[in-house]
């Protein structure tokens, strides 16, 4: 858990240098398209909060902006959610696509907006998709926990979140094969994952909800160090494990469905970015990495979502087709890293 390497001094450079890329992305995302605006002209419209009917205006403030804060927030959501979950399974190459999670999100969202399934709603709205998408992940996310207690071999229990996860995408198929050709066109666009499209209220949601839990897992990042060496050290050190268990997932679930129900499923950057925040801090202190993952998550989706959208303008490519190019080579080399040690 010590650091190697890195000062104090150290550690804050590199937080400024992710503060800064951070909001140089966020600008560049409002800047790019098929119509480029200069960074100049971004910052004006934004600081003085010029909501006009002229063109610039009108894309900054009704597609870029919310696209952008939705991409940021979205990503540190995700990020800081796979790196909970790699705690929790002390496992490397986890995170909540892999254990089936998104693939919950996914089927109950299916079950919303393919099945009718109205969850005593009478009506669409923001918290009635955030709400289908968290019993999805929460519903996994039991059935992994109650086997966590039966099978302690992370590897088995890693597989049997990928069987869940095939079963999820099995019951999904079927809903879509009897599905409305209007609502099934709506469905499939959203589960290939993207950021486009994003509303205010939306953003608002995602916001409102993934804030709290970022800030929540701030507030654990020194018990998460010690349920990082074991649950008996973590016992010994006054932690509830049980409680603390039942936690973690929660937190985690619900960063994960916050971002699923609007966004569709986001492949790697759960796995990848806190690799990556390791790597740059050289720690395992969560005190750290938390932060890190927040503000790596939130640069990194974001730059993922811009590429998305530029690199084959005008057509667009889906967020996980970007972020599996990206995390896929990382995830190979933990796992032949693992291997070698081994």
């Amino acid at each position: 858990m010590q650091q190697k390497g890195w000062t104090h001094s150290g550690n804050i450079t590199i937080f400024g240098l992710l503060l800064i890329g951070l909001v140089l992305v966020f600008l560049l995302n409002i800047a790019l398209g098929s119509i480029k605006i200069s960074l100049p002209e971004v910052i004006k419209i934004i600081v003085n909060h010029i909501q006009d009917d002229s063109t610039y205006s009108t894309i900054v403030w009704k597609i870029r902006l919310p696209r952008s804060l939705a991409a940021i927030t979205g990503g540190a959501a995700i990020a800081v959610s796979g790196l909970l979950l790699q705690v929790f399974f002390r496992n490397p190459v986890v995170d909540a696509y892999v254990l089936g999670v998104s693939s919950g999100a996914t089927l109950l969202m299916a079950l919303v907006t393919l099945g009718g399934f109205t969850l005593g709603l009478a009506a669409m709205s923001p918290m009635y998709l955030f709400l289908g998408a968290l019993m999805g992940a929460l519903g996994v996310t039991a059935v992994i926990l109650v086997l966590a207690y039966r099978v302690r071999s992370p590897v088995t229990l890693l597989v049997i979140g990928l069987m869940i996860g095939y079963l999820c995408s099995a019951a999904t198929g079927l809903l879509t094969t009897f599905a409305d050709n209007e609502k099934l066109k709506g469905f499939m666009i959203w589960s290939l994952g993207s950021f486009s499209g994003f509303t205010w209220p939306q953003v608002k949601m995602v916001i409102l909800i993934s804030v709290p839990f970022l800030f929540l897992a701030l507030l654990i990042s020194k018990p998460l160090n010690s349920f990082l060496l074991g649950e008996d050290y973590a016992k010994s050190m006054g932690v509830n494990t049980k409680l603390f268990r039942l936690f973690i997932i929660l937190v985690s679930s619900v960063l994960t469905a916050a971002v699923t129900a609007f966004a569709g499923p986001v492949a790697f950057v759960g796995m990848a970015v806190p690799h990556i925040s390791r790597l740059s801090l050289r720690t395992s202190d969560n005190r750290l990495l938390v932060p890190a993952t927040i503000l790596l998550g939130g640069m990194i989706t974001a730059l993922c979502d811009l590429t998305a959208r530029t690199i084959l303008a005008p057509a667009e490519l889906t967020i996980s087709t970007i972020t599996s190019f990206f995390g896929v080579p990382i995830v190979i080399w933990l796992l032949m890293k693992r291997g070698s040690e081994l």
